[in-house]
């Protein structure tokens, strides 16, 4: 799981565990050591994985020049601190997933701390569960258009049954339209096994990753078997905006680069560089992208610009612009026509607002 490591973190420092209620955290003093310590071991790390080594080193000497002056020794605010350290991660390097983070509370231990620890995991399974893998909304709309909504590529172990579910209910669909407007990403085979069911049983490369660690290249293609219905052939369109981060920004240019969807929205977040989340301390974790995101097509990715939408629409319109085209693509590939004359009453009354 290249990804889950940063849902992992985020669950250690932003929610409570499940059964239990939230507790404020003791009061935490950033004393001149753990400042040194915690920057001497993001140095170390960010020397040894990040996935641009030469951005590693000019941030290096940007942490040291600061950690000589006195603003670094006036620092006694973590929340001023870890401010001040992405300040200089951003300046050393324009990458959107690369980023430091405090925690009020002591990060979960790990033996190693570049994995989730056992507890880490725990959480993450129990949040998976309850989240039913990031699935909120599936409704067949007006038309026979399939809609389906949502917020995280999970592990293909965890998206599996219910996103065969979700395809069988929406099996018959003549359209499809996937809301990614609230979808933050996740894991890279996550986003492979949901792509595979808009393709036929052929493989079709949909993105590569290179990884820095051991300077390999990993292909991601569409599978030959999935557990629900494919449908190959369905228009198909997908919401986007600035919330529609890295897994998600990968769907969404999949289907873009190989002209099988029409999307429809904003530009999205801007960060194509998969990495997993560093435990520096106690206090203090940093998120290290490790590699970045090749396509097969256009030789490049989308960090730093998003994905560019086909139909540019404010993002809280986009559902129903997305209706709109998936009706007028329906009535133009009919010939039934008592069907057609159905759909084109439907569209009248969603223009009209009805």
């Amino acid at each position: 799981m290249v990804l889950a490591v940063a849902v992992l973190f985020s669950l250690a420092v932003a929610s409570p565990p499940l059964s239990r209620p939230l507790q404020e955290p003791p009061p935490f003093e950033l004393t001149a050591r753990i400042k040194e310590e915690t920057l001497t071991e993001l140095i170390k790390e960010m020397n040894a994985r990040y996935v641009l080594p030469e951005a590693a080193k000019t941030i290096e000497a940007s942490l040291r020049t600061w950690m000589a002056s006195s603003e670094y020794s006036a620092v006694t605010d973590p929340v001023a601190f870890a401010a001040k350290v992405n300040e200089v991660l951003k300046g050393g390097a324009k990458d959107a997933h690369l980023r430091f983070r405090y925690s009020p509370s002591v990060l979960p231990p790990r033996s190693n701390p570049r994995e989730p620890s056992a507890d880490e995991m725990k959480r993450y399974r129990q949040a998976v569960r309850f989240t039913n893998a990031d699935f909120s909304r599936v409704e067949r709309l007006r038309g026979n258009v399939g809609y389906i909504k949502f917020q995280g590529f999970e592990a293909p172990e965890d998206m599996r049954r219910p996103l065969a579910g979700a395809m069988r209910f929406l099996g018959d669909c003549d359209a499809m339209i996937v809301d990614l407007r609230e979808n933050g990403g996740g894991d890279p085979a996550g986003v492979q096994l949901f792509c595979s069911y808009f393709f036929d049983e052929k493989p079709v490369h949909l993105n590569s990753i290179y990884f820095r660690e051991g300077n390999r290249t990993r292909e991601f293609w569409t599978l030959k078997k999935v557990d629900g219905p494919r449908l190959p052939k369905v228009p198909l369109y997908v919401l986007t905006s600035k919330r529609t981060g890295s897994g998600a920004e990968e769907c969404a240019y999949n289907f873009q680069q190989l002209k099988r969807a029409t999307i429809v929205g904003s530009s999205t977040w801007g960060g194509a560089n998969p990495g997993g989340m560093v435990r520096l301390g106690d206090h203090f974790g940093c998120f290290i992208p490790i590699g970045r995101a090749i396509n097969p097509y256009t030789k490049t990715n989308w960090e730093g610009v998003g994905v560019q939408p086909d139909e540019a629409v404010e993002p809280a319109k986009a559902l129903e612009h997305a209706h709109v085209l998936a009706l007028k693509a329906l009535i133009a590939r009919t010939s039934d026509p008592e069907l057609k004359k159905d759909l084109q009453t439907i569209l009248d009354q969603l223009v009209a607002g009805g």
